[in-house]
């Protein structure tokens, strides 16, 4: 079940701003119902003590002097986060005993494949539901209020998987905000089931308006000449239909392989697919293949993408690339403990290249990614091993990757956090405040003082308060603060 909300809050007081070396208060008012921040302004001291001289009447003055000083240090308010990449229907199959048999013995993608398509036979509506809810429970309780999940449509789940996240985003329209993907992760233009899968995806497309982006696979088809047509079908029909796309694409390392990217941004220019013509958003996950590019290959593709006004954005997937993302087996290892992986490296595409780039956290608790949390700042925290990025700045910018910058490349207004961390008048009313409470049961304390540090030790959930159209999620922990922080109306 959904999570419980407050009331609309109307002050936040006392908090930190990123970069922000003061303490301010924020004001909500609710032209709509999903409220708007409308005055940022700094928190006066006499304020304060005001306040406290009003509420410490019916405390002892023990109890008002038993907090440490870490204790009481404001939170630090935050941009929420985003899942830009999600695969709700295929989440925790590996923690439900009626899958076992499906578990992973080689963590090859065929095997997970196979694995995956085996125990889709078994999925139900109910099935679908309690896994669905453990996802979206979990994401919320992290800090996530918009996500992209993907659910697979063919000829062995019909559209069981698409209704059941359709019913999960109405029963959670008011903690997140789920783009559904009608998303055909088997062929469509090869094997003798195509012409069905392709069927029963157009079908789910003009039938269900709750419908936001659609999906293909183009590496799973049998052909290169089929995956080319998967992506010419699906361009077409998501420009037909007003749908963002979303290509699963050049998952591999193997170098002798055309990287199929060019011809993707081809298709688009020749229908005409730009920034200028539709707000619709074109996203490219995995693209593994990309990091055997050459300086040269990768400024051309960063020129065709902005001189062409292509409305495209990458998004990295490192927990399953570095689980899955090998260069092909071909007998002439000379070093048996070495073992390469691949992933975007998304830093460098955004600095570097001028790209649009983000992380995903892509699958939980599934043959293709058995390992990680569906926790964008877990994710965040990887990239700075994985990107070797252990700046500030750049712990600064993986935070965006996974809030801001995530929440813009999937399509969401996202113009008031201007794509970075501050909070400012006209921003939304979606926040994740970084608290200073015990997550030790020790009564020791640790206050994060900025973004970074957000990054680089993600905070328990307790220390998470999750604002989501201005109502704030009701803790399971209980804090006695929340009465001095939050007013509402």
């Amino acid at each position: 079940m959904p999570p419980n909300l407050t009331a609309q809050i109307k002050h936040i007081h006392n908090v930190r701003l990123p970069g922000q070396p003061s303490t301010w208060n924020i004001t909500i008012s609710y032209p709509t119902s999903s409220g708007t921040i409308t005055s940022v302004t700094p928190h006066e001291e006499q304020e304060q003590d005001t306040k406290l001289t009003q509420t410490q009447t019916t405390n002892s003055e023990s109890e008002a002097t038993s907090k440490s000083e870490s204790e009481s240090q404001p939170p630090l308010a935050l941009p929420p986060l985003t899942h830009p990449h999600i695969h709700l229907d295929k989440a925790f199959i590996h923690s439900t005993p009626n899958y076992a048999p499906f578990l992973p013995k080689t963590g090859t993608f065929k095997e997970a494949l196979n694995n995956t398509t085996k125990a889709k036979e078994q999925f139900t509506q109910s099935d679908l539901l309690k896994r669905g809810t453990w996802l979206l429970a979990e994401s919320f309780a992290s800090g996530v209020t918009a996500m992209r999940a993907f659910v697979e449509v063919d000829h062995t789940v019909q559209h069981t998987c698409l209704d059941a996240a359709i019913e999960l985003k109405e029963e959670w329209k008011t903690a997140i905000e789920i783009q559904i993907v009608c998303f055909a992760q088997d062929p469509i233009f090869s094997t003798q089931h195509g012409e069905e899968n392709m069927s029963l995806i157009t079908e789910a497309l003009e039938k269900y308006p709750q419908t936001d982006v659609l999906g293909t696979t183009p590496y799973v088809e049998t052909s290169l000449e089929s995956a080319k047509r998967n992506i010419e079908w699906a361009i077409d029909c998501a420009m037909r239909l007003g749908k963002h796309l979303d290509f699963h694409l050049d998952y591999n390392l193997d170098g002798g392989k055309e990287a199929l990217v060019w011809f993707v941004l081809s298709a688009l220019k020749e229908r005409g697919w730009t920034a200028a013509s539709t707000r619709k958003r074109v996203m490219l996950g995995h693209c593994s293949r990309l990091t055997l590019f050459s300086e040269d290959e990768w400024i051309a593709l960063a020129r065709e993408i902005r001189e062409n006004d292509l409305p495209v954005s990458f998004v990295g997937l490192p927990t399953s690339d570095l689980y899955m993302a090998a260069p092909p087996v071909g007998g002439k290892e000379t070093a048996p403990q070495s073992r390469p992986r691949g992933t975007l490296q998304i830093l460098d595409m955004i600095r570097k290249y001028g790209l649009d780039a983000v992380m995903g956290v892509n699958n939980v608790g599934n043959s293709f990614t058995p390992w990680g949390l569906p926790d964008p700042l877990a994710l965040a925290c990887l990239g700075v091993g994985v990107y070797q990025a252990g700046s500030q700045d750049d712990a600064e910018l993986l935070f965006e990757c996974v809030s801001t910058r995530a929440r813009a490349a999937i399509g969401l207004d996202c113009s008031d956090f201007d794509s970075g961390l501050c909070i400012r008048e006209g921003s939304m009313a979606d926040l994740l405040l970084v608290c200073c409470r015990d997550e030790t049961g020790c009564g020791i304390v640790r206050p994060r003082t900025n973004a970074a540090e957000v990054v680089w030790t993600p905070p328990e959930k307790v220390n998470r308060d999750v604002v989501c159209s201005g109502r704030l999620k009701m803790s399971p922990f209980g804090s006695s603060e929340s009465e001095d922080l939050y007013r509402f109306v």
